[in-house]
């Protein structure tokens, strides 16, 4: 059963499949807790992507990072991202860019879900030690057994049974 969340605070839906979650990611939601009260991390479930991790690997991977901190929650979803923003209670949504070709990309995005929801996006620009840091790319380092400590944020815990 989905739970519905009415409130006055200011919370930020960030979206992503975070397949798996990096420092990238970790920066935003820093940064963003500087600007809402709140962040749900919010794990879209795409069918027709072949995911690396789980939903449920990467629910409690991420979880278990912000577990201590009550203004993050993490949760998955499978709807439109305005749909679960407003299940949510999220006034905003929450994006990166790191280059001008995910600026296009986002804008448009932005432009309709302002369209049909209202819903607001902003964008954090990525910290520029941190733009060569993506998910496809620890993906791939991960396939060939690559140490990915240092893209993924400190204390997330990948087992090998994640990785196999």
């Amino acid at each position: 059963m989905e739970q519905q969340y009415n409130s006055t605070k200011r919370i930020a839906l960030f979206p992503g499949t975070f397949d798996p979650f990096t420092i990238g990611h970790e920066s935003l939601v820093r940064r963003g807790l500087s600007l809402v009260d709140e962040i749900v991390i919010a794990i879209g479930i795409n069918e027709a992507k072949k995911s690396f991790f789980t939903v449920d690997q990467r629910l409690r991977m991420i979880s278990g990072l912000y577990e201590k901190d009550p203004r993050v929650r993490v949760e998955s979803y499978d709807s439109l991202t305005i749909e679960f923003a407003q299940k949510t209670g999220a006034q905003y949504i929450l994006r990166g860019i790191r280059s001008v070709i995910d600026f296009e990309y986002e804008k448009t995005i932005a432009d309709m879900n302002r369209t049909i929801s209202g819903i607001e996006t902003f964008v954090l620009f990525t910290e520029p030690a941190l733009t060569h840091v993506s998910s496809s790319h620890v993906r791939e380092l991960l396939r060939y057994g690559y140490d990915v400590s240092g893209f993924i944020p400190e204390g997330m815990v990948l087992t090998k049974k994640d990785i196999v």
